[in-house]
Order: structure tokens, then sequence, then C-alpha cells
């Protein structure tokens, strides 16, 4: 089948953000209230900063932020937060050192051809997520060989990015020289409460050998996680954008999946006849009277006919619906790479006709892909614990190139003790959850959810928001 791309029409849909702080072993036993307050404010404070850039023209184009640029200064944010395992806060390996990753991918190459990069092994990059955007920025030029720079003295031979997808180390930190990105000591990295659990963590592994891991304790929420955002701008373009500092006490050197591409990061658009994980009707036989759906409230006005009704000729059409998605993983690393955990999401949507939520769910949803990763070691070493966000989206049309239907939403789903996360509702209301869906909380803990705040009013202000 002919692929065709989302046809590009000005404000199409209304832009969306997800982000996440991590996964694991968060319960109310190793995340106290006093913490879990400090981390509910973080990440309303940061999706409110967001949403708020998100809305705000940029003056020299008088249009939107793409997602690619609303993805990476949420990253940013969440990479300059102490509290986070990623930048500023990014844990410690076995022997002491901080070795930051970092990756990008759009759903729809565009400018981008590269469509998605990784970075790893890095010590002195403040943000990795600024490196990832710039290598895929430049992914045109390199691939052609364009601007290329000749190396110094004592440096090694980076002309550019060149073809590749994946660049660690000392390669990848002299392209962040070359593009002007801010270089830091790596005690820049350091923070108390990090070394704090990395030596607790070694520290119980030397005095129980065989029964103790310094990457895992049931005790404590030792971090293993990543941040990451996927958004959605006006034209359908879908990034995901995630950064981490790995395992806690993981070995020197070790790469994870949050810069392996389709294991901790994914994202597609295609394009298949019908509309297999849509409306009955459209997967049948679409007859004289289409249905909207009510996600089209999410989208903005002009993507319809009409105001949410549509009378075609009477004929039946041929279907043809666009879809994509994006998602971002956050947990066991190994046991996402295992798995190919976020390609294997995209793949269940794209190749076996369900919606890109339940695909999220058979992956990292309880009993899950990655859990059944872990085999008789589930609960034990924390392998194959984790979650998952993204954004999904479709339109189907029919062969007249007539909007039939259309959905967008966010995607969400782990299978341990939390996931900290937060994302914007169409009516512009922040939600922030650790644990269950419902929002509910143990007793002594503030409330998940948060009703009634203007997010674009709130994300002007340069103290924290208010909540």
């Amino acid at each position: 089948m002919e692929y065709k791309p989302i046809p590009p029409s000005p404000a199409r849909f209304k832009p969306q953000i997800i982000i996440h702080g991590g996964a694991g072993n968060i319960t109310p036993e190793t995340l106290p209230p006093d913490r879990y307050s400090q981390y509910r404010e973080s990440l309303l404070t940061i999706i409110g900063k967001t949403h708020h850039y998100m809305f705000t023209p940029e003056s020299s184009t008088n249009t939107l932020p793409s997602s690619l640029s609303t993805a990476t200064y949420a990253v940013a944010l969440l990479e300059d937060n102490p509290l986070f395992n990623a930048g500023h806060g990014a844990v410690f390996t076995r022997d002491g050192y901080n070795e930051l990753e970092a990756s990008i991918m759009v759903s729809h190459p565009g400018s981008y051809p590269k469509r998605g990069v990784g970075v790893t092994g890095l010590r002195h990059i403040r943000n990795p997520i600024l490196l990832a955007k710039a290598i895929l920025q430049h992914g045109k030029d390199d691939l052609l060989g364009r601007h290329s720079q000749s190396p110094s003295a004592n440096m090694l031979d980076v002309p550019n990015a060149q073809g590749h997808t994946l660049i660690h180390g000392p390669a990848a930190e002299q392209l962040a020289k070359q593009y002007n990105l801010a270089i830091v000591p790596q005690s820049y990295f350091y923070t108390q409460t990090r070394w704090d659990e990395h030596t607790r963590a070694l520290e119980r592994e030397r005095q129980n050998p065989g029964k103790s891991l310094a990457t895992y304790s049931k005790e404590e929420y030792l971090p293993q996680g990543t941040v990451g955002a996927v958004t959605l701008d006006e034209q359908g373009i879908i990034t995901v954008a995630t950064s981490t500092g790995g395992l806690t006490n993981k070995l020197t050197g070790r790469i994870g999946d949050t810069p392996s591409v389709g294991a901790g990061f994914w994202a597609e658009e295609w394009a298949e006849e019908g509309d297999p994980s849509g409306h009955a009707e459209l997967r049948r036989r679409p007859g004289p009277v289409v249905v909207i759906s009510d996600a089209l409230k999410g989208l903005m006005a002009d993507c319809l006919p009409s105001p949410f009704s549509y009378n075609p000729a009477f004929k039946t059409p041929k279907v043809v619906t666009t879809r994509a998605m994006a998602v971002s993983g956050t947990g066991n690393g190994d046991s996402f790479l295992r798995t190919a955990a976020a390609r294997t999401v995209g793949a269940m949507a794209r190749f076996g006709g369900v919606s890109s939520k339940e695909a999220v769910s058979k992956v990292a949803g309880p009993g899950g892909e990655l859990e059944k990763s872990a085999g008789d070691r589930w609960g034990l070493t924390g392998e194959g614990a984790g979650g998952i966000i993204g954004i999904e989206i479709a339109e189907a049309r029919d062969d007249n190139g007539m909007l039939l239907d259309a959905r967008c939403g966010v995607l969400q789903d782990f299978n341990c003790g939390g996931m900290f996360r937060a994302w914007v509702d169409r009516r512009s209301h922040a939600h922030f959850r650790v644990w269950q869906p419902d929002g509910s909380t143990p007793a002594g803990y503030e409330s998940e959810d948060v009703f009634g705040i203007d997010l674009r009013r709130a994300g002007k202000r340069s103290e924290p928001i208010a909540l």
C-alpha cells in the first residue's frame, strides 16, 4: 500500500504533552509524604511551564513551537531538577561516576531524515537532551557530508555526526562542543541524595553477598528509570525525548535502553486501509453517515468540514487511516532492551490492528511483556519493572480526502510500585499521578489531581505554581 503522510494544514491538532519522572519500587513505604509532595510540585510546575511554552507563538514565525522544541524544553527542565535521575540529579556508577544518556525521535521525518538519535556515556554535558536534539537537527547535512570540521590537536577526528544514530562518550561530547552546548565538570551532577543512595546500596551488597544487589532494593526506591516527554504539535507530529543517568550503581560504561532506538523510545507514522483500531462502522463498511468520535473535541475546530457532523454523498468510500504514535519508557532499562519494548508497542499497533493504548498495556502493564521477561526473578531484582507513556493520533479519511474520524490521546501504563507522571487535558487541567489511575492516594498524601488551574496563566509565573 502506498504511504501517504497526513496532509499539512494549519492548526489541525491541539498540542498535547505528557511527561514522566521515573518508575520502579515507588510505594508509600519508599516514598514518604514530604518526598511525594516534592515530586508533585516539581512535575506540576514543569508541566505548567511547558504548557505555557507550547501555546506561546514563536516571534519569528508567529506559529506555535514544534513538538521537537516542546519535548526538549520539558526534558531540559527535568534534567535541571535534582529530584530526577537525569542531568543534575543523575545516579552514580559503581565507581562513583555520572554517565548520562539521552535520545529523541519524531513520528515523521520531515526535515529530520535520521528520525531518531541517541547519545550515551556523557560525563560533561549539562543537558544531554540538547545534544540529541542538535544531532537530529544536523542530520540532513551530516548524511550528505556537509559542514565538516577538521580535528584540532589532541582531539578525535569527528567532522560531524555523519550517518550515525547512536554516539558514545568522547566523540559525542566533542560534538556538543562543536554545537556550543554547555559543558560542566563532573561535580555539577553531584547531589548528596544520590551519593547516599549509591553508598548505602553498595554497602548492603557487601554485607549480604548473593542476597542483595546494589542496583535494586525492596526497602528504598533506588532510581533505575528515566525522565521523558512525549508531545504533539498542531501539525500532527509527535516527538519523544528521553534522558537518564541510568541504573543506580550500574557498571561504568554500561549502555541502557534510553539511547537505544526501539528499546526505551520509539515514534512512527503509517497508513493503513480501513480503520482496524477505530470505530466498528469504519472497520466494516462505512455508510452514508459517518461517525465522528468524541476525541475530536481534542482537535482544532478546523479539522472538521462542519461542526461535529458530515454527510457525504451516498456511496461507500474507501477508508484510509493515517496513524502516528510515540512512546517513552522508564524503569529497568536492561529489560526494555531485552524486549525491544518501545518498538514492540509500535509493532503491535501497526501490524496487530490494535490501538497504541492497548499495545502499551500489553507491554508495560501488569502481566505484560516486560514483567514476563523477568521470569521467576520478578519482584526480586528489579527486572521487568517499568512503565511507558505516550501519545497516539489517528485520522480516517475517504478517497476524496474528507475527514471521517479523528482520535487523539495520551497513553500510560506501568507494572511496578509506581510511575511519576503528569499531563494536561483538553480543558488545560493538570493531572499528576504516581499510583492509581483514579488519582487515589493513601492517608496523609496530597491529592494527585489538580483541577481548575489555567496552566496557560500559571506557566507565566517564575516562581513555583501554588497548587
